[in-house]
């Protein structure tokens, strides 16, 4: 089953595009040590003495609009899948995954300089590749083999990346009132964000075949 991992790999991903992209920038050097994490908004420190931080909060799971097509199609595509197999086939579910970028700062400009950066870095990479994708996994592995996902990832036997044909990276603009609703049910103090929509991600049964 590590197919349920896909999820937590796409999050993954971007956490580490972020961060390798936050490295390489000349003019996001001049901040210092930005911490990048991916955890619930209530768990993110706040307060006067709070650290430069990019929250990177997974907070809506949807389907894909074109979730029929997918299915009909991957069922056609099932050639390696025996008769009995392709009688209890079930159609893959195709997600869109949304998230919610904070950044946090307790000094002029860093919040500002944040969410530029982070408009700037999606902005040039809309669009990940299979092996983008594979190469990033590969890479977050590496430099934090001690981390709960690469724990997890170690023990797959199948290829993640199986169900990731490519990964779109949109923006979401959400009206002042969406905001508002927005940041009420997730009963946390409000601060500056963007958000995005990553797809499209399978979530499909690999044990069949």
């Amino acid at each position: 089953m590590g197919n349920g991992l896909v999820i937590a790999a796409i999050t993954a991903v971007l956490k580490d595009l972020l961060e390798t992209g936050l490295v390489k920038s000349a003019a996001m050097s001049t901040l210092g040590d930005v911490a990048v994490t991916a955890l619930p908004l209530d768990r993110v420190s706040g307060g006067s003495e709070e650290r430069i931080q990019l929250n990177l909060f997974l907070y809506q799971i949807t389907q894909n609009r074109n979730a029929d097509w997918i299915a009909r199609e991957r069922g056609r595509n099932a050639v390696n899948y025996t008769d009995a197999a392709k009688k209890n086939l079930v159609p893959p579910l195709a997600l869109n995954l949304h998230y919610l970028l904070t950044a946090h700062g307790s000094k002029d400009f860093q919040i500002e300089m944040l969410l530029g950066y982070v408009i700037e870095l999606f902005q040039a990479t809309p669009v990940l590749t299979r092996e983008e994708v594979q190469t990033a996994l590969k890479h977050l592995t590496i430099v934090n083999s001690s981390s709960l996902f690469a724990q997890a990832y170690s023990t797959l036997k199948i290829d993640l990346t199986e169900q990731l044909n490519q990964i779109r990276i949109s923006p979401t603009f959400f009206s002042s009132e969406e905001i508002s609703r927005l940041w009420s049910v997730m009963q946390s103090p409000y601060r500056p964000s963007i958000a995005y929509e990553v797809s499209t991600v399978l979530i499909e049964n690999t044990e069949l075949c």
